[in-house]
Order: structure tokens, then C-alpha cells, then sequence
């Protein structure tokens, strides 16, 4: 398991022993407007759906670098401050021997204006009005953590549609400094 990786701290035995890939996800907020930038993802894992901007963690990198990096290639915003991490997800696929473990981040602070990729189309959304009809299933059961400014730990089963969530574990958390533990 990638030693950044912090999945032992939140899962059982079995999901320990699987293997992990390390991805992030970052959400722009404009806090003067009450707005959130998503991507429509053109191609690839998620094609079609909105999303914020992320994806894998290189192996030089740390975690919050992985999220700024990837929202400058998704978006062409780049933080101006650190990342603030909010959540920590693990999706678990039916048929898939890989977790994915998404460290969570938002940025109120960032340079740039938005622009479309190859990978990614951005828009900017009311903060309260999210477009769920077009994001990934889990979404509208963390989304309000983020909102209320609360850490959060979420465990996802999907079935192979990637669509349909058969069980789900969603908590607030004090920290996600898991050094500690």
C-alpha cells in the first residue's frame, strides 16, 4: 500500500488487504458569489458526469500537491494557498480488486480563470443548487459536510454499473490527521 496512503486507519482487515490507488478531488469555491466550479469529464473514468477536479497522486508528490496539480491541468485555476482537505472517500467497485481512496479538498483562494481541457469542461454552480441529476451517486450524502465546514470519512460499495451504491458508511470526523493514530 502507498505509505500516504491512510485507508488502514478507517477500513477493516479485508479492505486493508486490497489494493489501493491514491486520487484526489479538489472543489473552487468563489465564497463571494456562492458558487462552486465543476468539471463535465469529456472522457475517461466518469465520462459525463460533473465533478470536481482531481485524479492520481503522482509518486513525487504529496497529497495536496497531487490537488493542486491536477485542478491546474483540469481547470487552469492554481491555488494560491494550500488545499484544505475536508474528506477522505473510499469506493469500492463489484468485480474490482482496487479501492479507491480520494482525498477530499476545497480552495477559496486560487489564480486563473477556467478553462476547458481535454479532459475537463468547467462551470461554475450555486454551492446550494447542485446539479446531483448529473454527479456520481455518493455525492449528494457527503456534499453537505463540505458545505457545513465538517470532516468527513465515507465508505462506498458501488455494483460494476459504477452507478448503484449497494452499502454505504458516511461519518463526521474531529480530524484527518491520521499520523497520529
Amino acid at each position: 500500500m502507498d505509505s500516504r496512503s491512510v485507508a488502514r486507519y478507517v477500513e477493516d482487515a479485508q479492505h486493508q488487504a486490497m489494493k489501493h490507488r491514491l486520487y484526489t478531488l479538489i472543489f473552487p469555491m468563489d465564497i463571494y458569489r456562492n458558487r462552486v466550479l465543476l468539471g463535465m469529464k469529456k472522457r475517461g473514468f466518469g465520462q459525463n458526469k460533473l465533478n470536481g477536479f482531481g485524479g492520481k497522486v503522482e509518486a513525487d508528490e504529496s497529497v495536496a500537491q497531487g490537488a493542486s496539480r491536477e485542478l491546474c491541468e483540469e481547470s487552469g485555476l492554481s491555488p494560491t494557498e494550500e488545499p484544505e482537505k475536508c474528506g477522505l472517500l473510499l469506493f469500492y467497485f463489484e468485480n474490482d480488486p482496487v479501492a479507491m481512496e480520494v482525498h477530499v479538498f476545497i480552495t477559496r483562494s486560487f489564480a486563473g480563470q477556467p478553462q476547458e481541457t481535454d479532459e475537463m469542461r468547467p462551470e461554475w454552480f450555486d454551492i446550494r443548487e447542485m446539479p446531483f441529476e448529473h454527479m456520481w451517486a455518493d455525492d449528494p450524502s457527503w456534499w453537505p459536510y463540505v458545505l457545513d465546514g465538517k470532516l468527513f470519512v465515507g465508505r462506498f460499495w458501488f455494483k460494476a454499473d459504477m452507478v448503484t451504491i449497494t452499502r454505504q458508511e458516511l461519518a463526521q470526523v474531529g480530524s484527518l490527521d491520521f499520523s497520529a493514530k
